[in-house]
């Protein structure tokens, strides 16, 4: 019973679901969460499995593989019901505090360029400053041609949100994706649009035909030693990369960007692309791919709340927009389709051989579910995980008595610098994957998540009515002394240990739920390997100005990375 309990509610607030109104302590008590009581049979399940439950969490706790099982649960009844005095006691929604539109223009006014207050690359500061000002509930509406914005700085109540939500919770969407999928390229996606900028009973469908292949931790511990092998080759090129004085150059993020791609065209492609070659020129088609990408998401946030005119008329915006997605598409699917044809030829003698597209195909037998597949995890991946590590790269260089922790503890786990890495030395690093979690607290790639409210909904004592756009802005949430203690003090420990406030919901870098992110374990397996191989042999310093950070499509530093690469 234990065995089984231990593989299911692995992690330990989802005993919160199991036993819907109790929560188990660390010390084993239990604590009744205020909620409405549970069932009868829900209560008798409690009873019979509360011993293995706390077995179960102890064991989870203090496991090699959970460092972050001490975190603070929420108390809260993330299921109650809404009932109809709760809206009847509601504030209207008229009442929520906000900037108020004007006339014709409304709020859009406010992200045009010259005349605007705001900017987009400032869209971090502008979250911090909408709560600062009017609390921790804000709406942003008269916005030209899309739903109001409603920002709710409240962990609580975004983890009600988050646990009521059904099967199919409606992000809000990217509408120039959306166009682009379902119209402009219907003849390409048809019925098949995948899973970004994708809502509803489409996305579930899509979803569930490449969820369970992509999940499967065979198929992540498959490339284990391939994203080492990109890694040691990306490592090679960062060391003749560098000057005299051991700096990388201005560009690096681009050279991070090459070995994002190289690292998502073995996963999803089953090849190298060559983007580490260092005759790789500016016209190349890794590098082309590259921009398009980079093109394609740092403009959603223009067109959406800056421009949104294409709506109506196609501006030269929007007409450039659809013709790098082209380009993108027409592309990626050249490479895709060399892997499939050289699926067709390859033996496989066992099931744990297969690759992703290859249990992709063994499990839907339709190649245009691969294909489809592999371009959304090309086009998010790209940028995202690029992001992510530039933020991660630049913190490790300014923190160096972190760094040098994580270095020690890299040492310990791997004291031959030339053994390959598996899956289990990776799930030891508990310190260097605190360190990455810090950074996103801190600096949160993605500022926020959020929903479309698919029925009226009562959040922070208002009425909000269908259709309203929910942000969850987590670049806010996660700095609230409210729900982490010392939100200023860039401290890894806090992942590791049980003291001190730290609300589950404040910081979410994969989102949760049914939309959690599909390509999370691949993120972080790239994240690791780069890490525990890089720092293994250098120690990262920055002897620049300053960066500050700020909104493309990720939030991450703006300007040169001209990391110094010092050998320990």
């Amino acid at each position: 019973m234990c065995a089984l309990l231990k593989r299911t509610l692995y992690v330990p607030y989802l005993l919160l679901c199991l036993f819907r109104d109790t929560i188990v302590t660390d010390s084993g008590r239990y604590l009744n969460t205020g909620a409405r009581s549970a069932t009868p049979a829900l209560t008798a399940m409690g009873r019979l499995l509360r011993p293995c439950a706390i077995a179960c969490v102890k064991n989870a706790r203090y496991s090699s593989s959970c460092p972050f099982s001490k975190r603070q649960r929420s108390q809260m009844a993330p299921t109650a019901e809404l009932n109809e005095e709760v809206f009847t006691n509601a504030k209207p929604y008229s009442q929520v505090p906000g900037p108020k539109p004007i006339p014709i223009l409304g709020n859009t006014w406010r992200m045009v360029p010259v005349i605007g207050q705001f900017d987009i690359s400032e869209f971090a500061k502008v979250t911090k400053m909408f709560m600062e000002k009017y609390g921790r509930i804000v709406r942003l509406g008269g916005l030209i041609g899309r739903p109001d914005l409603l920002f709710v700085y409240d962990a609580d109540e975004i983890e009600r949100m988050y646990r009521r939500e059904g099967p199919t919770p409606f992000r809000p969407a990217m509408p120039c994706l959306v166009k682009y999928k379902s119209e402009v390229r219907k003849d390409f996606f048809g019925e098949l649009p995948g899973v970004v900028g994708v809502h509803g009973e489409q996305w579930r469908a899509f979803r569930s035909k490449v969820q369970r292949p992509i999940l499967q931790p065979q198929t992540v511990k498959k490339y284990v030693t391939p994203i080492e092998l990109v890694t040691l080759d990306f490592i090679k090129y960062m060391e003749d990369a560098r000057d005299e004085h051991g700096d990388l150059p201005a560009e690096f993020d681009n050279d991070i960007h090459r070995w994002s791609l190289e690292c998502i065209g073995r996963v999803a492609l089953d090849v190298r692309l060559g983007c580490l070659s260092s005759r790789l020129s500016s016209d190349s088609e890794p590098q082309r791919i590259i921009d398009a990408a980079k093109y394609a998401l740092r403009n959603v946030a223009v067109l959406e709340l800056k421009a949104p005119y294409w709506r109506y008329f196609p501006t030269p915006l929007w007409t450039k927009y659809v013709n790098n997605m082209n380009f993108f598409v027409e592309l990626c699917s050249k490479y895709i389709n060399e892997a499939l044809e050289r699926l067709k030829t390859k033996k496989v003698t066992s099931e744990n051989d297969l690759s992703l597209l290859e249990r992709v195909l063994k499990s839907e037998g339709d190649p245009k579910i691969a294909t489809i597949m592999a371009l959304d995890l090309i086009l998010v991946g790209i940028d995202t995980i690029s992001m992510a590590v530039c933020s991660i790269l630049y913190q490790a260089s300014l923190r160096l008595k972190q760094q040098d922790k994580m270095a020690e503890e890299i040492k310990r786990v791997f004291p031959d610098p030339d053994k390959p890495i598996t899956y289990a030395d990776l799930d030891k690093l508990h310190y260097t994957k605190a360190f990455v979690r810090e950074v996103f607290r801190m600096y949160s790639t993605v500022i926020g998540n959020g929903r479309t409210l698919q029925e009226d909904d009562v959040i922070c004592g208002y009425h909000i009515p269908k259709g309203v756009q929910v942000v969850f802005p987590t670049i806010v949430t996660g700095n609230m002394e409210q729900f982490v203690s010392d939100p200023e003090e860039f401290k890894p420990e806090r992942w590791l240990e049980s003291d001190g406030r730290l609300h589950p919901f404040a910081s979410l870098p994969y989102g949760f739920g049914a939309r959690i992110c599909l390509g999370r374990r691949f993120a972080d397996l790239e994240i690791q390997v780069l890490l525990a191989k890089l720092l293994r042999r250098y120690r990262l310093e920055y002897h620049h100005e300053p960066l500050d950070y700020a909104v493309t499509f990720m939030y991450a530093p703006d300007g040169p990375l001209r990391l110094r690469m010092v050998e320990r």
